[in-house]
């Protein structure tokens, strides 16, 4: 599939935000060591080997310098690499697909106005037969599929926006999904958990029905995309709460609240049933001041 030859004209503002929403900044800044913003995150460990995310800073060594956009695009929304060859799927680009040609372009200019970092990356540490990327066909054959992210007529806005983000960006199925010994989603446990994240995370179920029996609301729910309090008082642990510091709590209040809607209603319906018994809310959240800036200092 070849990419446009032009693409609209970006603004690194709006790819700023889409860079924090989509778990770029997250996934390829080493926050735990300080390390400077997309120049190569932490090593992620799994039962395929470990895989380290690399410099995209705009250096034309150690980053990206030396792409084009349309090497770009191939690589967001493809997972193929300006030389051809695929991308492994820990590279989560099957939820990118459905990036338009201006989402492209806003992520471009903002990957560009990050300093450029010159130290590469570490390699991936990948043993035998996972190694050979030529395998890696196979598996985007039986495994690769672009997400659903259309809007439901009827469905609210919120409800609209929040499958865009879930299905797409935001790829919450990437890791509260089950997956099988290909390293493949099982369809029959979308959204119901994962043991088995990188460095012996887990994800659990945010099926809506599992959702609504532990309390969370909309309320609560998008309170703590916000802040990583949950409503007993507790705070997210492990990977989740790295998606907080370094995505979701630099959404808006109305892109969270839509996160939510979606994931306790996720038919359209509008039909949220309240947990019993009910559960203490968070706080309304404020109006966030901006925070669109991909630097990893808040």
């Amino acid at each position: 599939m070849e990419e446009p030859s032009v693409f609209p004209a970006g603004d690194a503002t709006r790819g700023a935000y889409l860079a924090r929403a989509s778990g770029c900044v997250a996934c390829h800044t080493n926050t735990a060591a300080r390390g400077p913003a997309l120049a190569g995150g932490a090593p992620l460990d799994t039962p395929f080997g470990t895989f380290v995310p690399p410099n995209i800073t705009p250096d034309r060594v150690a980053g990206i310098g030396t792409w084009t956009i349309q090497d770009f695009a191939k690589a967001i929304r493809q997972g193929i690499s300006p030389s051809g060859d695929p991308y492994y799927p820990v590279f989560i680009y099957s939820f990118y697909a459905g990036f338009t040609d201006q989402d492209i372009a806003d992520l471009w200019e903002a990957v560009r106005t990050v300093p450029p970092v010159s130290e590469a990356a570490p390699p991936h540490d990948v043993g035998f037969p996972f190694s050979f990327r030529s395998g890696l066909k196979l598996w985007r054959a039986a495994y690769l599929e672009t997400p659903d992210t259309s809007a439901l007529a009827g469905a609210s806005s919120p409800w609209n926006r929040g499958r865009l983000l879930v299905e797409g960006a935001a790829h919450c199925a990437a890791c509260h999904s089950g997956r099988n010994l290909a390293g493949g989603l099982d369809p029959d446990a979308r959204f119901a958990g994962n043991d088995r994240l990188p460095g012996g995370s887990r994800a659990p179920s945010i099926l809506a029905p599992d959702l609504v029996q532990r309390g969370w609301t909309v309320k609560n729910l998008a309170y703590a995309l916000k802040t990583g309090l949950l409503p007993s008082g507790d705070a997210f642990g492990g990977s989740m709460a790295e998606v907080v510091a370094e995505g979701t709590s630099f959404l808006t209040d109305a892109d969270r609240e839509a996160i939510a809607t979606y994931l306790l209603d996720p038919a359209g319906g509008g039909d949220i049933t309240p947990p019993t018994p009910p559960a203490a809310e968070a706080p309304a959240a404020g109006t966030d001041p901006s925070q669109l800036d991909m630097t990893n200092e808040n």
